[in-house]
C-alpha cells in the first residue's frame, strides 16, 4: 500500500512496494530504485570488460584489413605489416595520452561532443555527436560480423547462417544491456581476460620459437598468393588507413566516465592505460609473428576464408583443444566487443537529450537504470546494417573508421582551445601532445577518406552530415515550442463566464453515469450529446434519460442537463460533435467548453481489444482540433474483474440486471 513517511520533517509520499514475479522480471531483473545507482557503477576490472572490449578486439580486425589491402603482394605484404602496425600504434599512443587529458578536463561525459562543442562551438560539436554516433553504431556491427566470421572459420559449415547468427548475437547483447551496467560488466569480465591469457599464451609460444630458430608452422597457413601488384605509396596509405581500425575504442573511457565509482577519473584512467597497453602488445606481436610465419589475409566472403588469428594460433599451437578455446575466446570478445558502444552510444543521447537535440527520452533511466531507449536504439540502427551488410565484415569497415578518426580529430582540437584557456600547471605539453594528435589523425582522416571513398566510405559523407541536420531540426522544434509557449508575466485572475460541460452519450450506463456526475460538479451548465449515428434507438435513450437522470436531478431542487441528439449522415462520430462544439463556442464567445469523456476501461489487453478505442480516438480529435477554449476530460469506469471492484465503485449504485458496458 502507498504511505507517507517524515522525512527531514516533511510529510512524503512513498509508493507502494512492488510485489510479484512476472516474465519481465525474470528477462530483465527486477527494476532498481535510483537509490541504488551507485551499486550500478563499475571499478577497474570490470570498466575493461565493459569499456575495453571495442579497442581490444580490434587486434582481431585492424592487422587483417591491412593484410586484405596488402594481399595483392603477396610474401611482401606480409612483411610491410610490421612497419605499418609500428605507425600505427605510434599514432595510437598519441590520442590515448591525449584522451587521458579530457577525462579530467570533462569528467562528466560526452567525450568528444562536449570537448567540441564547449571549445569549437556548436556545429563542431554536432559533427563531433553525430561521427560518435556513426562509430558506436558501426562497432556494432563490424564487432559481431567479426565474431561470427572466427565461428565461421572454426565450423565452416555455419557459413551459409552469417546473417541470422549476428543478429542472435545482437539481441542476446540488446538483452544483458538492458539488464544494467553491472551486470553487463559482470558478465563480460571472464571473456574479456580469457581472451588476452589465450592470446598471450601464443603470442608468448610464438615469439620464444622465433628466438630459438624454431618458428615451424604446426598447421600450415593457407599459401600466399602469387604477387599481383608492386609496392607503391598509394597501396601502402591504404593498408595503414584499413589498419586504423585497431584504433578505435579508446575514446569510449572519456565519454563513459560518470559509468566509474569513486575516484571516478583515477579509475578511468588506470582502465585506459591498461586498454592501450593490452592492445598495444597484441598488435605488435601479431604483425611480428604473422611475418614468421607466412600468415597473410584471406579473400572475405569466400569458401576457403580463415580469419589473420584462425591461421597464426593454428600456426603457433596446431589444430588441437587450445585452437578451438582460443577460437572460442576470440569469437566472444569479438562478438561481446559491441558492449563498448552500448555503454557509449546511450551516453552521448543522454547528454544530446539534455540540450534538447535528441527527445527527452533518451535521458531517462529504465527498470535497470540502464539508458533503455539508447540501448534500443542502437541495436535497431545495428541490425539494419547487418541486414544491408549481410553480416560481412569488410563491408563495414571504410564507414568504421572515418566515424572514430573525425571523433579523434574534433576532440583533440577541442582540447587544444582548452588548454589556450585554462593555463594550469604542464599546459604547454598538454596543449602540445593534443595539437600533434590532431594533426596527425586530421592527415589520417584524410587518407582513409580518400582511400576508402570509392570502397564504402563515401557512406560516411551522407550519414555524418543527414545526422547534423536531423539533430539541428530536432533542437530547433523544441528550441520554437520553448519559444511559443514561454511566459513572462503573472497569472492572470480576471474573472469570466463560467465553463460548459458537453458530455457525449451513447447509451446510459456506468461510465455514462459516472461522467455526469463529475459534469455536474465542474458546471452549471451541462450538456449531453448523443451523435446519431445508426446504432442507437434514440427514443429508447430519450426515455432512460427523462427516467433516470432528469426526474431524479428535479426532485433534488438541480437543472438536468438537456439531451441533445446530433445528426450523422454519414454515420461517423467525431465530425458532427467537433461541429456542434463550434457552434457551443460561437455562441459564447468567451466561455471555454469542457467535453468530459466517459471512458471505459479493462486492466486485461486481451479483454480490452473487445470494447474497441472509440474513446482514445474522440480524445485525439478533440485534441487535435486547435481550438484553445476546449477542454478535454477523461472520466474513466474500470469493468470488474475477478476479485476486484472498480475503483469508481462508490460513485456507482447499480441496479439488478444491469450489466455495466461502454459509453
Amino acid at each position: 500500500m502507498a504511505r507517507t513517511a517524515d522525512i527531514g520533517g516533511r510529510r512524503q509520499f512513498m509508493p507502494r512496494r512492488r510485489e510479484g514475479h512476472g516474465f519481465v522480471d525474470l528477462l530483465l531483473g527486477r527494476p532498481l530504485t535510483s537509490a541504488q545507482a551507485t551499486q550500478e557503477k563499475t571499478g577497474v576490472l570490470t570498466g575493461v570488460a565493459l569499456l575495453g572490449l571495442d579497442a581490444l578486439s580490434s587486434a582481431a580486425y585492424g592487422p587483417e584489413a591491412a593484410l586484405t589491402v596488402l594481399r595483392p603482394l603477396g610474401p611482401a605484404g606480409v612483411w610491410l605489416l610490421l612497419p605499418i602496425t609500428a605507425a600505427i600504434v605510434g599514432l595510437l599512443l598519441v590520442v590515448a595520452g591525449s584522451y587521458a587529458q579530457t577525462l579530467a578536463a570533462y569528467p562528466n561525459g560526452g567525450g568528444a561532443y562536449t570537448v567540441a562543442r564547449q571549445n569549437l562551438g556548436r556545429g563542431a560539436g554536432l559533427l563531433a555527436a553525430t561521427a560518435l554516433m556513426l562509430d558506436y553504431m558501426l562497432n556494432v556491427a563490424v564487432g559481431i560480423s567479426a565474431g561470427v566470421g572466427a565461428l565461421v572459420s572454426a565450423v565452416p559449415s555455419l557459413r551459409p547462417y552469417m546473417l541470422p547468427l549476428t543478429l542472435v548475437v545482437l539481441a542476446l547483447l540488446t538483452l544483458v544491456n538492458l539488464r544494467g551496467v553491472r551486470e553487463a560488466g559482470a558478465a563480460f569480465v571472464v571473456p574479456t581476460w580469457f581472451f588476452i591469457g589465450s592470446l598471450t599464451v601464443v603470442l608468448g609460444v610464438g615469439v620464444s620459437r622465433l628466438l630459438t630458430g624454431h618458428a615451424t608452422p604446426l598447421q600450415a597457413p593457407p599459401p600466399l598468393v602469387v604477387p599481383t601488384a608492386s609496392v607503391g605509396a598509394w597501396l601502402v596509405i591504404r593498408a595503414f588507413a584499413s589498419g586504423c581500425t585497431a584504433m578505435t575504442g579508446v575514446e569510449a573511457i572519456s565519454n563513459a566516465v560518470p559509468l566509474f565509482r569513486d575516484p571516478s577519473i583515477r579509475r578511468a584512467r588506470t582502465t585506459l592505460g591498461i586498454i592501450v597497453g593490452v592492445l598495444v602488445t597484441l598488435l605488435l606481436g601479431i604483425a611480428l609473428l604473422c611475418r614468421a610465419y607466412g600468415v597473410g589475409a584471406t579473400l572475405p566472403g569466400s569458401a576457403d576464408y580463415q580469419t589473420v588469428l584462425s591461421q597464426l594460433i593454428a600456426a603457433v599451437m596446431g589444430r588441437g583443444v587450445f585452437y578451438y578455446v582460443a577460437m572460442t575466446a576470440i569469437l566472444c570478445v569479438l562478438a561481446l566487443s559491441a558492449n563498448t558502444s552500448y555503454a557509449g552510444f546511450p551516453l552521448v543521447c543522454q547528454v544530446l537529450a539534455h540540450e534538447r537535440y535528441l527527445p527527452p527520452g533518451f535521458a531517462h533511466r529504465g527498470r535497470r537504470l540502464a539508458l533503455s531507449r539508447g540501448i534500443l536504439t542502437l541495436s535497431g540502427l545495428a541490425a539494419l546494417l547487418l541486414i544491408a551488410c549481410r553480416g560481412i565484415t569488410d563491408r563495414l569497415i571504410p564507414l568504421f573508421a572515418i566515424g572514430a578518426l573525425m571523433a579523434f580529430t574534433l576532440s583533440q582540437a577541442g582540447m587544444v582551445v582548452h588548454w589556450h584557456w585554462h593555463r594550469t600547471q604542464g599546459w604547454w605539453w598538454r596543449r602540445a601532445l593534443n595539437g600533434l594528435g590532431a594533426a596527425m589523425t586530421a592527415l589520417t582522416l584524410v587518407i582513409v577518406g580518400v582511400s576508402k571513398f570509392a570502397r564504402g566510405g563515401w557512406a560516411a559523407f551522407i550519414l555524418v552530415p543527414a545526422g547534423i541536420v536531423l539533430l539541428s531540426r530536432i533542437h530547433a522544434g523544441y528550441a520554437r515550442m520553448r519559444r511559443d509557449t514561454e511566459l513572462r508575466r503573472p497569472l492572470r485572475l480576471a474573472p469570466g463566464p463560467s465553463l460548459v460541460a458537453v458530455v457525449p452519450v451513447d447509451r446510459w450506463s456506468h461510465a455514462s453515469e459516472t461522467a455526469l456526475r463529475f459534469a455536474l460538479e465542474l458546471s452549471d451548465d451541462v450538456r449531453a450529446v448523443h451523435v446519431c449515428n445508426g446504432d442507437t434507438d434514440e427514443q429508447a435513450l430519450d426515455s432512460q434519460w427523462q427516467h433516470f437522470v432528469q426526474v431524479p436531478l428535479l426532485e433534488a431542487g438541480r437543472k438536468p442537463p438537456p439531451l441533445v441528439h446530433v445528426a450523422s449522415p454519414y454515420r461517423v462520430l467525431v465530425w458532427p460533435l467537433l461541429d456542434y462544439l463550434d457552434s457551443l463556442l460561437a455562441e459564447a464567445p468567451g466561455r471555454s467548453v469542457a467535453v468530459v469523456l466517459p471512458e471505459l476501461l479493462e486492466a486485461r489487453w486481451f479483454r480490452a481489444m473487445l470494447y474497441g478505442r472509440r474513446s482514445e480516438l474522440m480524445r485525439s480529435a478533440l485534441l487535435l482540433s486547435g481550438e484553445r477554449r476546449l477542454v478535454v476530460v477523461s472520466v474513466p469506469w474500470y469493468l470488474r474483474a475477478a476479485g476486484r471492484t472498480a475503483p469508481h465503485s462508490a460513485w456507482v449504485a447499480p441496479e439488478h440486471g444491469d450489466h455495466p458496458g461502454g459509453h
